[in-house]
């Protein structure tokens, strides 16, 4: 009884939690290829606004754990929250930031009925490489994200410490060496990329840790201001998960800082 009663209350929590959000088409009729974004507005609006890249190599979207279960405790802070369902480049290397500069162009629309002021972006592993790539490629001010959180990213297509399957996915097998610098972020940094809050694990053996570190390396170079978190153990692809040890003290760091660098 106390276990069908546990199970028809995350039930109830589960529906409630689904009732606020929104998923507004990326595109008209099919040309978007199926792209959403999943929008949780905060009851309580604060002004700020984050807008998730869910992982998954370029491949497939890790849209739970790295996306959606993070919507209530974003919420909790006041934060309208949204996790974008961009394309897979399959070598089509513009097509995931087509879909990203989309849903911030959308989100900064419906900055007044959602209550948002200023935009930020974030991603995991290779939605970090979307997410860096938002911060370092954008065309305009318009579509430039106010600050970015990083899990674990994928930075660099250096072959030497990339993640091969999301450079292959984004990239192809064998690409020029122009575009492998373009999309190795570390090499597009400049003084006007938005301010960071990076996280990963120092045993991380899926991404190098030498990603963060090069970007980090240029953040810093270029008077960027950056808030590095690296945890002694976890691997890599926690996300939201409760198995990462750390998890309470990573999502106090991030509340902290966006409380005080997040206007």
């Amino acid at each position: 009884m106390v276990k069908y009663i546990m199970v028809w209350l995350a039930f109830l929590s589960a529906v409630v939690a689904s009732a606020k959000s929104l998923t507004v088409e990326l595109y008209p009729d099919s040309l978007g290829e199926g792209s959403e974004l999943y929008v949780y507005p905060a009851d309580k609006p604060g002004g700020v606004a984050i807008l998730m890249c869910p992982s998954g190599g370029y491949e497939w979207l890790s849209i739970d754990k790295e996306g959606k279960d993070m919507a209530r405790w974003m919420n909790s802070l006041g934060i309208t929250y949204a996790v974008v369902k961009y394309r897979m480049p399959h070598e089509r290397s513009t097509v995931p930031l087509e879909d990203v500069t989309k849903a911030m162009r959308l989100m900064r629309e419906k900055s007044d009925e959602w209550g948002v002021r200023t935009l930020g972006i974030m991603g995991a592993s290779a939605g970090g490489h979307l997410a860096a790539t938002a911060s370092t490629h954008y065309e305009s001010a318009a579509d430039r994200p106010d600050f970015q959180i990083l899990f674990y990213p994928v930075i660099s297509m250096d072959s030497a410490i990339t993640h091969e399957g999301s450079r292959v996915n984004l990239l192809g097998r064998n690409p020029s060496e122009e575009k492998v610098r373009y999309y190795s972020n570390e090499t597009q940094v400049t003084k006007e990329t938005p301010k960071a809050f990076i996280m990963l694990a120092a045993d991380d053996d899926i991404v190098p840790v030498a990603n963060t570190m090069r970007y980090v390396r240029a953040l810093l170079d270029n008077n960027v201001k950056v808030s590095l978190h690296m945890y002694p153990d976890g691997g890599h692809g926690w996300g939201f998960s409760d198995g990462f040890r750390y998890k309470r003290q990573w999502t106090e760091e991030l509340e902290k800082w966006l409380r005080e660098e997040v206007k």
